[in-house]
C-alpha cells in the first residue's frame, strides 16, 4: 500500500495527515472550517483516497494559516506516498460539471510544483467574499500550497458557472478525479518511471 503519515506543527497550526493512495476511503476531515472540510472530502472521495486529516489552527486570527498549511501537509503526504513514482500514469485530467458550473483540471506529477488557476471568481469577490465560513480567496492559497508541496504542475480552469459554491465544488471534484488518474498504477508500465529522462 502506498501511504504516508505527516505531522506539521508550527506556532500557528497543528496538522496530521494519514493518506493511503490504494484504498477508496474512509475519509475523515476535521479542520474547524466547515466548507473547507466539505471540499477536502470531495477531493478525497473522487480521488479514491483513504484520508484522515485533522487540523487545529489559530482560527481566532483568521483561516489563512490553517488552509495554507493543510495544503502543504496534504501535498507533502501525496509526494511521500508516491515515492519514486514508478509505474504511475503521472498525468491526470478531468472535466467535471456541477449544475451550471463546469471545471477543467489537468495535472502532471512532474516534480515541479506550480499552479495555473482561472476560477473566474475574481470579478465576484467584490460582492461574494465568503462561501459559508470560507473566504473565496483561500481556494488559491490551498491549491498553490498543495501543488508546490506535491511537486505537481496543476492547471484548473472554470469553463462555465455563476454560483460560487458550484464553481469551487466543481474544481475540487475535478482535482480529485485528476489525482486519481495520475497516481493510478498502469500495469503496462511495470516498474518504469514515467519519464523519458528516467527520473521525476
Amino acid at each position: 500500500m502506498r501511504k504516508a503519515n505527516i505531522e506539521r506543527k508550527t506556532k500557528e497550526t497543528d496538522i496530521r495527515v494519514d493518506l493511503v493512495l490504494d484504498a477508496a476511503g474512509p475519509v475523515d476531515i476535521a479542520t474547524g472550517i466547515g466548507f473547507f472540510d466539505h471540499m477536502l472530502t470531495l477531493l478525497a472521495t473522487h480521488g479514491m483516497l483513504a484520508l484522515h486529516l485533522s487540523a487545529r489552527g489559530d482560527l481566532e486570527v483568521d483561516r489563512h494559516h490553517t488552509v495554507e498549511d493543510t495544503g502543504l501537509a496534504l501535498g507533502t503526504a501525496l509526494k511521500e506516498a508516491l515515492g519514486d513514482k514508478r509505474g504511475i500514469n503521472r498525468f491526470g485530467s478531468a472535466l467535471i460539471p456541477m449544475d451550471e458550473a463546469l471545471s477543467m483540471c489537468a495535472l502532471d506529477l512532474s516534480g515541479r510544483g506550480s499552479l495555473h488557476l482561472e476560477l473566474g471568481l475574481s470579478a465576484k469577490l467584490l460582492r461574494i467574499k465568503q462561501i459559508g465560513d470560507f473566504e473565496v480567496e483561500l481556494v488559491e492559497e490551498f491549491l498553490r500550497a498543495f501543488a508546490n508541496a506535491a511537486g505537481m504542475t496543476l492547471h484548473i480552469r472554470t469553463l462555465a458557472g455563476r454560483n460560487s459554491h458550484h464553481i469551487v465544488e466543481a474544481a475540487f471534484k475535478a482535482l480529485g478525479r485528476a489525482v486519481e488518474t495520475a497516481v493510478r498504477l498502469d500495469p503496462r508500465r511495470g516498474a518504469q518511471i514515467p519519464s523519458s529522462k528516467g527520473a521525476l
